[in-house]
């Protein structure tokens, strides 16, 4: 089978491709052939070691100091390939999609992974390509809107940068839970975002949109508080996705008045905030909106496209 590995903390160029056996699965596994599987930007920034302000030394003492010692890919759907000693959960030829996490391993044409870990049957309403991007963002959307903000029926949510995973997700997350929302992104993608669900799209290079607003979810970090604290509610709810590490201190020591808040923080990747995540989709409330699609061959061409932080949609690559 394929396998895709990181070289070095460089450019994409340090990904390779190679040949290794397919692996069986042990007591309790599941093997799975990988139909599909995203390329995000935290896949980007473990491969480069490029990380928000203050967090590369943490970086390279948790995965590595001279090259990533993680594996490419957090996300995958597929089919059950193979079943180990003791599993009944699933069926050979069973449609699944799933979470391996932060070390890694789904850019490869077969994986093993534990019956009962994050691994869930593919419902009918999705394709593979879709499977593949549906965690990524949604997850992070639902823990920040949900868990984090506790954004509520007829408030006001701002998506800064809503087009990509994560925004994309938060808007239709935000419009299901009976939210105003509006966004930010660049012009080519307004389009996208009014179909995700925004009621107006400004441009993210523009002066920050008039708010007030009571929950601003900023992906990127472009707004942070100073771009926010101008077009914030009173016991407004600022949630910063990418946050360095000044940003982190702040929102945890620095009082910001008016029962204002900044919210960092990572999102659990849960069996339990997998289905949870599974429940918005079957009631309509978020579906993963797929941009480009790459044959798994041009696995260093999508890492490209994913650093450049301006991907409409989630970027997939296919096994052929």
């Amino acid at each position: 089978m394929k396998l895709a590995r990181y070289t070095a903390y460089a450019g994409p160029e340090s990904i390779v491709i190679d040949d290794v056996p397919v692996p069986a699965p042990g007591p309790g596994e599941v093997l799975v052939r990988v139909r599909a599987a995203p390329v995000t930007a935290g896949d980007a920034r473990l491969r480069s070691g490029k990380v928000p302000r203050g967090l590369g030394a943490m970086l390279r003492l948790a995965i590595g100091l001279r090259r990533p010692r993680v594996a490419p890919g957090w996300a995958f759907a597929g089919e059950v390939a193979g079943l180990g000693a003791g599993v009944t959960a699933f069926r050979t030829g069973d449609r699944v999609f799933g979470v391996v996490g932060f070390k890694g391993g789904t850019h490869r044409e077969y994986l093993t992974i534990p019956a009962d870990g994050r691994i869930l049957p593919l419902p009918e309403t999705l394709g593979f390509n879709e499977g593949a991007a549906f965690f990524f963002g949604g997850l992070t959307a639902a823990e920040f809107l949900i868990d984090k903000a506790h954004l509520a029926c007829g408030e006001h949510l701002l998506v800064a940068g809503a087009t990509g995973s994560v925004g994309g997700a938060a808007v239709q997350i935000g419009r299901h839970l009976g939210a105003r929302v509006s966004a930010t992104a660049s012009p080519a993608n307004h389009a996208l975002a009014r179909a995700l669900g925004a009621e107006t799209v400004t441009d993210y290079r523009d002066a920050a949109p008039p708010g007030p607003f009571d929950v601003i979810l900023d992906v990127m970090g472009g707004l942070g508080w100073r771009g926010a604290k101008g077009i914030l509610a009173p016991k407004g709810r600022l949630a910063l996705i990418t946050a360095d590490l000044p940003a982190m201190l702040g929102a945890a020591l620095l009082p910001h008045g008016h029962g204002r808040r900044v919210i960092t923080g990572t999102s659990p990747e849960t069996r339990a905030k997998m289905e949870r995540l599974v429940s918005l989709h079957l009631a309509q409330g978020y579906t993963p909106a797929v941009g480009q699609v790459l044959p798994f061959a041009m696995l260093a061409e999508a890492h490209a496209i994913a650093e450049s932080f301006h991907k409409p949609g989630n970027l997939v690559v296919v096994m052929e």
